[in-house]
């Protein structure tokens, strides 16, 4: 019995460097160019040990997605569940979205969408299930903490949230040698919460911004 759990274990550990290593490598250089082969030399494993995980790039395309997007949502929520009040949950969230966002090919999204549809499909709808549920949950405890408006459509600005995230994800007209992705995040960002806060949510995100998003 402990010889077959050290040896799930090894394999556990196998598919964990896998998957971190291709995500690294398709935040970085997109999702076409990459291979199998590229996969297995930054891993450090052989193409055969890479195979008996995953049967082709399809496969690893999806399976890393999917881990990557899990623990980028596992930080958000744990961010927004720890935060003193809606105002700090917002903030924080955005500055994990800021570093995940560090050094992202600009062409990465749109490969996806374009190579891999239904990669891509099933990316979108993560985002726009818990990960948009959770903004949403936030927008809620502003209004009932006090610094958000209370006229607020928390359902509707949710999703405008998680579409604006994405403008940064894709080329576009802002995003260029000018303005970076960060800095078109920030701006969106900004544009956002000071449309749903309130003077009492103002003081407040000074002074969050100056501890958090000074670095970004």
């Amino acid at each position: 019995m402990k010889i077959v759990s050290i040896v799930l274990c090894a394999i556990m550990d196998v598919l964990q460097k896998i998957l971190s290593v291709s995500a690294e490598l398709f935040r970085q250089y997109g999702f076409k160019t990459i291979t199998m082969d590229d996969i297995a030399r930054r891993a450090g494993i052989s193409k055969k040990t890479l195979y008996q995980h995953f049967v082709n790039k399809q496969e690893v395309v999806q399976a890393s997605i999917q881990w990557y997007q899990n623990f980028i949502s596992d930080e958000c929520h744990a961010v927004l569940g720890s935060s003193e009040n809606a105002v700090e949950g917002m903030v924080r969230l955005t500055q994990v979205l800021g570093n995940a966002f560090r050094q992202l090919n600009p062409l990465a999204l749109l490969e996806l969408q374009r190579f891999f549809p239904e990669s891509h499909k099933a990316f979108r709808e993560t985002l726009f299930g818990k990960d948009t549920a959770a903004i949403r949950d936030n927008i809620l405890r502003g209004m009932e903490e006090g610094y958000y408006r209370e006229d607020l459509n928390a359902d509707l600005l949710a999703l405008y949230r998680m579409e604006s995230c994405l403008i940064t994800l894709q080329p576009n007209l802002m995003v260029n040698e000018r303005y970076t992705a960060q800095t078109v995040s920030q701006e969106i960002f900004e544009h956002f919460l000071y449309g749903i806060m309130n003077v009492k949510g103002e003081k407040l995100y000074k002074k969050y911004k100056e501890k958090y998003l000074k670095q970004l």
